[in-house]
């Protein structure tokens, strides 16, 4: 068995260990929330259309505004809404984070108690190197980038997709007549799921990066490709 590290180079020249699996993992994590994400809010806006034709209410709201203003205004409500629920995510793992870096800083702090082993008491000490090397695994991705680039191709998916649930929405008038329409849109999102785990052990590779260039994979592609 071969112990393979990885070592990169940061923008001050300083070396620093980074772990495959590690980022393989956060990526995989990061694709399945943008997958779940964007196919739970754009079957709301879906079902929130459907509901309004149903009811007739639709035809008393577009006495007051435009189709296009009502459902861009439908679209980028639920959108937020879908942002302010990954922001609270993210503070609340950012707090978790914090506890547990302060952990391993005191883990690495520990040393081994003399007087105990002198009594014939066998103390384990924890690996410090072992424990420093997760930490800087950990440590080595760029967070800030990885959550931006996060946003924007979440907007980006979510806009794309909710259109399309919105427009079949509009084109149907039951609940029970849009799975016809919604199949191939669930499948896309289901190919694009599975390429980003194929994706995962060749991120540099040719289904890798069309999948990156076509946009409706690319969301969920790119969320593995990037860490």
């Amino acid at each position: 068995d071969a112990d393979i590290k990885s070592i990169k180079w940061d923008e001050e020249g300083d070396e620093q260990e980074q772990s495959a699996g590690y980022a393989s993992i956060l990526g995989m994590i990061l694709s399945f929330l943008t997958y779940t994400f964007v196919l739970s809010y754009g079957a709301m806006i879906m079902n929130s259309v459907i509901e309004e034709k149903t009811n007739r209410i639709v035809e008393v709201i577009v006495s007051s505004c435009r189709p296009m203003e009502l459902m861009m205004g439908k679209i980028i409500g639920v959108g937020l809404v879908g942002l302010t629920q990954f922001a609270i995510w993210v503070v609340l793992l950012g707090i978790g984070g914090f506890v547990l870096s302060l952990f391993g800083m005191s883990a690495m702090g520990n040393t081994p108690d003399v007087g105990a082993m002198t009594a014939g008491m066998q103390v384990n000490a924890p690996d410090q190197s072992e424990i420093s090397s997760i930490i800087s695994a950990i440590t080595s991705i760029n967070y800030t980038s990885l959550l931006i680039n996060f946003v924007i191709y979440f907007i980006g998916g979510y806009l794309l997709y909710a259109s399309l649930f919105a427009g079949f929405g509009s084109a149907v008038d039951q609940a029970t007549d849009s799975s016809q329409f919604t199949m191939p849109i669930i499948l896309i999102m289901i190919i694009a799921l599975y390429a980003g785990i194929a994706c995962v052990e060749n991120p540099s590779g040719p289904m890798a990066v069309w999948c990156s260039i076509i946009p409706f994979t690319s969301p969920v592609v790119m969320m593995v490709r990037l860490p």
